[in-house]
């Protein structure tokens, strides 16, 4: 499957290189149960004077699309996620410290763009979104009416990344990818209420059913050190579970034994987006460098297999190409748990996969496809085309596209939420 290029950059320029040197000097300071608000993948109404949407992303904007949760995915309004950046941007030049981090993240995980919001939710009344946002190295809530910040939390370090909500709502994990360790925040007053350390740069955060609270670590991603041989360099990489009432550890995972132990110590071990069974029993997981994904026995404590999918013969082969190791970065189980959806990223394409057999369907053109998720009724997979500045949703049951909306500047992370019914934008947009 051939498709038009998006260019890349290299990723280890010398700003970063300049950050990291002052990090060595300084230190650092400071998905079955995916999240609450993605409940509305089940099919369940929204309470009485809400609307069930979607939050989309747009990472170099600055901004936040929200669009219908199915359907035609019609853009329903657009959110400043960065209404104090004068602000921001003041504190952060007046800084060396923090400037030379800005820059990096800039010249590294940013592909040359500053990184204004990873991730979103909603709270559980729909009258604010909270959004982190890697190079201000925050987590803010906003108004959804008026567009204001109700609060602020900054992060230990110098970048927030991925989140998470609880199932019942209240509260958000942020992942702290400098710093190594994980913040839970109370959803509607940004008070910390719990944290712990991780493995070298958490990542994606898991709420699950048991009262649990699932970190994933990938390492140091933006070194130009990608040969299998020299994975070792990429840092501590593991999986933390903690309790998510006390944030005590109670399970670590290092997928390099498990990968050794399935014949594979040529895969890296940073485990990228995972997404659980509905039963919560099975875990898929994508890792660094690989066009495919692998399944886990949570119980048995073991890879039980491997999906291999197709490169694109116009990838670049050279893996320092690859956006932050990332090859495949995305992936989502419809409500039944039958089928995944799998984001292509450096293939420019996604599949659904019947999860019983492991066989993919068509291949889905599509533009850097970025992450994977389910629309409220269910019945699709939602990606963001990151390449192309679109959402784009696929039917489970088909594997055909069904529906495309343009949003913003390099959408990445899209969440189901909630927002009052007569919601169409803050006072002023």
């Amino acid at each position: 499957m051939e498709s038009p290029r998006v260019p890349r950059r290299r990723r280890f320029g010398g700003a970063l290189a300049l950050a990291l040197a002052l990090l060595a000097t300084t230190g650092a300071t400071g998905t079955a149960a995916t999240g609450a608000v993605d409940t509305g993948a089940t099919g369940a109404a929204a309470p009485a004077g809400l609307r069930e949407v979607m939050f989309v992303g747009n990472n170099w904007d600055g901004t936040a699309d929200v669009i219908e949760a199915r359907g035609d995915f019609r853009r329903v309004g657009r959110v400043n996620v960065v209404p104090d950046k004068a602000e921001r941007l003041r504190e952060i030049y007046l800084n060396p410290v923090k400037l030379a981090f800005f820059l990096g993240v800039r010249s590294g995980p940013g592909e040359g763009h500053d990184q204004f919001v990873d991730d979103m939710y909603a709270t559980p009344d729909g009258t604010a979104m909270v959004v982190s946002r890697p190079s201000f190295a925050d987590v803010v809530s906003l108004d959804l009416r008026t567009g204001r910040i109700n609060w602020r939390f900054p992060v230990a370090g110098y970048r927030a990344d991925h989140m998470a909500v609880s199932p019942d709502g209240t509260r958000v994990a942020v992942s702290a990818s400098t710093a190594n360790r994980v913040h839970v925040l109370d959803i509607a007053t940004g008070r910390q209420v719990g944290s712990f350390a991780t493995g070298d740069k958490p990542h994606e955060n898991v709420f699950t059913s048991d009262g649990r609270l699932w970190n994933m670590s990938i390492g140091e991603v933006t070194t130009a050190l990608d040969a299998p041989w020299l994975d070792w360099t990429k840092g501590d990489r593991r999986i933390t579970v903690v309790d998510a009432a006390t944030f005590e550890t109670v399970r670590v995972i290092d997928m390099r034994d498990r990968l050794d132990a399935f014949g594979r110590d040529d895969l890296s071990d940073a485990v990228r987006p995972l997404v659980l069974t509905p039963d919560e029993k099975t875990l898929y997981f994508q890792v660094s460098f690989l066009s495919g994904f692998l399944e886990y026995d949570i119980e048995a404590d073991r890879i039980t297999r491997a999906k291999y999918l197709p490169g694109n013969p116009a990838t670049d082969p050279d893996r320092t190409a690859w956006v932050n190791d990332s090859r495949h970065h995305g992936l989502s189980v419809s409500p039944d748990g039958a089928k995944l959806c799998v984001a292509g990223t450096m293939d420019d394409y996604a599949t659904v996969v019947d999860r019983k057999t492991l066989e993919e369907g068509p291949l889905v053109e599509a533009s850097k496809p970025y992450w994977a998720t389910v629309s409220g009724d269910g019945a699709s997979c939602v990606i963001s085309e990151s390449g192309a500045d679109r959402v784009t949703a696929i039917d489970f049951a088909t594997g055909r596209k069904v529906a495309t909306v343009d949003v913003g500047d390099h959408p990445q992370r899209v969440r189901l939420a909630r927002v009052p019914a007569d919601w169409a934008g803050p006072s002023g947009s």
